[in-house]
């Protein structure tokens, strides 16, 4: 099967919307080519990296949002239990680990198909990373670091609070 190359030809460059965004947000991002970003957003729990690639190939903006949370492999199948059940639970995006790197990330892409992004579009994308990651972060470390089984954790994680203490 043979697809044709987008004939579509953007007003606006997608990866400039987000650094547009960031920079609103007075979010710290380095700009390393045309199609890349990566920017740093200090959450409630951890900082996060956040990396965006714009493919004209797939007309597909991908984000990938890092944190720092190191598995040990005594603790690996449970993450995996952990990641399957979290990932059951979003509607948008996915939780992954990159065995290899060591990393836990979030993962979402934005399908621009002969369209122009939104700056409404571009902050769901990174609302959306931001928010899961803040949701499932004490869910991870409840499994690596408290030794918990994954019911367990994300059960803890899921009741929500009001107010401050």
């Amino acid at each position: 099967m043979a697809f044709s190359q987008p004939i579509y030809e953007r007003i606006a460059h997608p990866v400039d919307l987000v650094e547009q965004i960031a920079t609103a947000q007075d979010w710290p991002f380095e700009r390393s080519a045309e199609d890349e970003l990566t920017l740093a957003v200090a959450g409630s729990w951890s900082d996060y990296h956040i990396s965006l690639n714009w493919r004209d190939d797939l007309e597909s903006l991908h984000l990938a949002c890092t944190f720092d949370l190191k598995v040990p492999r005594a603790r690996l199948d449970e993450v995996y239990r952990l990641l399957a059940q979290i990932n059951e639970q979003l509607w948008v995006g996915h939780f992954d680990f990159w065995a290899y790197e060591g990393l836990l990330l979030y993962r979402h892409a934005l399908l621009l198909t002969s369209a122009d992004p939104t700056p409404h579009q571009c902050e769901s994308l990174l609302l959306a990373a931001l928010e899961n990651c803040e949701r499932y972060y004490q869910a991870f470390q409840f499994v690596v670091w408290a030794g918990r089984r994954a019911e367990e954790a994300l059960a803890g994680t899921m009741f929500e609070t009001e107010g401050q203490a």
